[in-house]
């Protein structure tokens, strides 16, 4: 599936459970950030990492702990061919 909001967008399989209220979406994390297209705001995270949906903002000034991962999005199926995860490949080295 698709999850998507204002924020970003990322992939995710999906399980139905009867444990969770109705339009009520659980989500583990730990995904590294594997975007379709490196550099735009908004690129599909193609191994699922959450953070490209919530909210970046700590819990204050002096702390700066994560804050609660809870916010909207729309749920749709993907289309198409599923984008090879390339979060485990070495990023290519450039000298100067």
């Amino acid at each position: 599936m698709r999850l998507y909001n204002d924020r970003g967008a990322c992939l995710a399989g999906v399980l139905l459970s009867e444990a969770l209220r109705p339009s009520t979406i659980q989500m583990s994390t730990g995904a590294w950030f594997d975007p379709v297209e490196v550099g735009p705001s908004g690129s599909l995270c193609k191994h699922g990492n959450v953070n490209v949906l919530t909210r970046d903002k700590g819990t204050s000034r002096l702390a700066q702990g994560c804050s609660a991962h809870a916010c909207l999005v729309e749920v749709e199926r993907y289309e198409g061919d599923l984008p090879e995860v390339t979060a485990f490949q070495a990023p290519e080295v450039v000298e100067r």
